[in-house]
C-alpha cells in the first residue's frame, strides 16, 4: 500500500512517540467511499502502530473500532466514528465503515476543531485525508453548551472529559435505562435520578420500586412510601381497574359482572355529597364511596330479581369484594378509613407538591399483593397522566414517572396480558410529552417491552446487554448513525454505557460515576464464598423470618 499522505509530517530523529499536536496533525488514512450516513476509510497500520504509545489515549486509540476519526472538508472537520475494520487480503491495507457523528469549524491557527454540532452539511470525496480525534477535539465535542445539564460520567477513552446529559431533552423526550443484570443499571438508575435531585430540589419526580431496592438510596432526598405508609384510596381507581380487581369471572359472565358493578358503582358514588355538584357523574370519577354501600346495592339489585334470574354474578361480585375489605394485605388501599375526601392530599404528598427539597417519591410496591402490583402501578401512573391534562391553565409542574422492571408492566404482545397499567404508560409514551409528562423506563429484558414504547424513548441509556435479541431490538430502535456504537453493548464493563438520542450532542460510551455508598440502592449480588462461611445464630434468625412471614408485614 501507498504511504498515506500527510506522514512525512513526522520528523522524529529518535524514533520516539509524537507529541499528541504532532500526532493529531498527521493523516492516518483516506477515504474510499462515500455512501450518506456511512462510509469508507482506508488506514496506514504503521502509523496507527506508530500512534498507538501516544499518551493522549484518544490519539492512541485511533483507528480502533469505537475510536473516532476526523476528515477536512474546506474549513469544516467532519468526525466520524468508526463501526468495523478488515483486512484487505490483495493489499494489506485496512479498511474501515465509518458513521458521520456531526461537524465543526477549524481553527485557523492551531487547526483544531471548535463549535461542534450534530449533523453533516458537506461531504468528503474519496482521496480526503482522514486524521486522529485528540483528546482537546473531544473536549470540544462533548462539551456541554449552556443548556442545563446533569454530569454523570467520563467520556471513553478519555480521562477527564465528562459525558453530559441535557436534562430538558431527556425529559422533554422520555428515556430507557437498558442492562443485563449484574451491570450496575439500579445504581447507575440511582446515579442519574440523584443528579436530577441536587439539580432540581422543588422537581416532582415518582418512582416505582417493585423490589424495595431504592428506599436506602433516597431516605435523605426523597419521601419512601410503601405498603405501611401509602394508603392510596381504592375509590381512585377508575372501572377498567375496578373491573381488574373486583371481577373474577371470565368469558360471557365477566361482560354480565362488569355491567352489574357499572351500575351499582355509579349509584355508590352518587350517593356522596362529592357528587353534588358533578353533572356529568360517571364510573371513572374519583368519587370517593363506601365499599359497603356498594355491597348493599349489588345485594338490592339480587333481591330485584325474578323466580327465574341467576344470582350468581351477583354473589360473585359481593364475595370478592367482602374478601378484600377481610384480606389485612389491602389494608393500604381497602381499608374502611380511606373514604374521606383525601385526593388533593395524596396526589400532594404522591407528587411532592411542595417537594419541600425532597423531590422524589420512591413507591416501594414489593409488600403489594402480586394480584393487584399492576393494578397499583396503573392507578399511581394514570393519576399523573390524568393530573396533568386535568391541571392544563394552572401553572405548569411537569412530573417524572420512573419505572423499575418495566417490562412486568408495558410486556409486548408475546406476553401481553391485556392489563390497564400497560395500556397507560403506552399512552403516557406517546402523549405524555405533550402534558408534561415525562417516562424513564428501566428494565435489563428491552426485546419484552411493547415494541412502540422503546422507539418513543429519545434518549436510551444502553449498558452491557449479554442477550442476542436485546441487543438487536436496542440497535432496530436506535438512529442510524449511533449503531456503530451500539455494536459495542455486549463489551462494555460493569458501570459503562452507551449514551445516544436527544440527551446527548452525539452519542457518547461514558464510563459512569460511582456513588458513595449511602446514595446506593440495595442491590447488590450476595457473596456466596463469604455469606456461607458464617454460622450461628440460625434458630432466632428462622423464628423472627416465621413471625414476620405469618403476619405478612416487616
Amino acid at each position: 500500500m501507498d504511504l498515506v499522505p500527510g506522514q512525512s509530517q513526522f520528523h522524529d530523529d529518535s524514533a520516539g512517540v509524537p507529541s499528541s499536536a504532532q500526532a493529531s496533525a498527521a493523516a492516518i488514512g483516506h477515504v474510499i467511499d462515500i455512501a450518506g450516513s456511512n462510509s469508507q476509510i482506508v488506514l496506514d497500520k504503521a502509523m496507527l502502530d506508530r500512534l498507538a504509545g501516544n499518551p493522549d489515549p484518544s490519539i492512541a486509540m485511533s483507528g480502533q473500532v469505537g475510536a473516532q476519526v476526523k476528515i477536512k472538508v474546506g474549513a469544516v472537520w467532519l468526525v466520524a466514528n468508526v463501526r468495523a475494520l478488515q483486512l484487505d487480503p490483495a493489499s494489506g491495507a485496512i479498511r474501515a465503515q465509518i458513521d458521520f457523528l456531526g461537524e465543526g469549524d477549524e481553527e485557523r491557527l492551531t487547526g483544531r476543531l471548535y463549535k461542534f454540532r450534530r449533523g453533516v452539511t458537506r461531504y468528503p470525496v474519496p482521496g480526503t485525508e482522514v486524521y486522529p480525534v485528540s483528546s482537546l477535539d473531544m473536549k470540544e465535542m462533548y462539551a456541554a453548551d449552556e443548556r442545563p445539564h446533569i454530569e454523570v460520567g467520563t467520556v471513553f477513552p478519555t480521562r477527564d472529559i465528562r459525558g453530559a446529559l441535557f436534562i430538558d431533552a431527556l425529559l422533554g423526550k422520555h428515556f430507557a435505562l437498558l442492562g443485563s443484570t449484574g451491570t450496575g443499571k439500579s445504581t447507575s438508575a440511582a446515579l442519574i435520578l440523584h443528579r436530577i435531585c441536587e439539580m432540581a430540589p422543588e422537581g416532582h419526580v415518582v418512582m416505582i420500586d417493585p423490589h424495595g431496592e431504592y428506599s436506602a438510596a433516597f431516605e435523605g432526598n426523597g419521601a419512601i412510601y410503601d405498603v405501611s405508609n401509602l394508603a392510596m384510596p381504592y375509590w381512585l381507581m377508575n372501572f377498567e381497574e375496578h373491573c381488574e380487581v373486583f371481577v373474577t369471572s371470565s368469558g360471557s359472565n365477566r361482560q354480565m359482572d362488569a355491567d352489574i358493578l357499572a351500575k351499582c358503582l355509579l349509584a355508590a358514588k352518587a350517593k356522596n355529597r362529592a357528587a353534588e355538584g358533578v353533572t356529568k357523574l360517571t364510573v371513572d370519577s374519583p368519587i370517593p364511596y363506601l365499599l359497603s354501600d356498594l355491597t348493599n346495592l349489588i345485594q338490592l339489585e339480587m333481591g330485584k330479581l325474578d323466580k327465574a334470574g341467576d344470582s350468581a354474578p351477583y354473589m360473585r361480585l359481593k364475595t370478592k369484594i367482602d374478601e378484600i375489605k377481610a384480606d389485612p394485605r389491602y389494608s393500604f388501599m381497602f381499608s374502611g378509613m380511606l373514604v374521606a375526601d383525601t385526593m388533593s392530599e395524596f396526589i400532594a404528598r404522591v407528587f411532592r407538591l411542595p417537594g419541600k427539597g425532597k423531590p422524589i417519591s420512591i413507591i416501594d410496591v414489593s409488600g403489594v399483593p402480586s394480584e393487584i402490583t399492576s393494578v397499583v402501578v396503573a392507578v399511581l401512573s394514570r393519576m399523573v397522566f390524568d393530573y396533568a391534562i386535568w391541571s392544563r391553565g394552572e401553572q405548569e409542574r411537569p412530573v417524572l414517572l420512573v419505572c423499575e422492571e418495566a417490562h412486568r408492566y408495558v410486556p409486548n404482545e408475546r406476553n401481553a396480558d391485556g392489563s390497564s397499567v400497560g395500556r397507560i404508560l403506552s399512552r403516557i409514551a406517546k402523549e405524555g410529552r405533550k402534558y408534561g409528562v415525562s417516562l424513564g423506563l428501566i428494565t435489563q429484558r428491552p426485546s419484552d417491552l411493547a415494541e412502540g414504547v422503546l422507539s418513543q424513548c429519545g434518549t436510551i441509556i444502553a449498558m452491557r446487554l449479554n442477550n442476542e435479541r436485546d441487543q438487536a431490538f436496542v440497535k432496530a430502535a436506535m438512529p442510524e448513525g449511533a449503531k456503530g456504537f451500539l455494536d459495542s453493548i455486549p463489551a462494555l464493563r460493569n458501570r459503562e454505557a452507551i449514551i445516544c438520542g436527544e440527551g446527548v450532542s452525539i452519542p457518547i460510551r461514558v464510563a459512569l460515576d460511582t456513588l458513595e455508598e449511602s446514595k446506593r440502592p440495595a442491590s447488590s449480588d450476595p457473596l456466596f464464598s463469604e455469606l456461607w462461611k458464617r454460622t450461628g445464630g440460625e434458630e432466632d434468625s428462622l423464628a423472627r423470618t416465621i413471625k414476620r412471614w405469618r403476619a405478612q408485614g416487616r
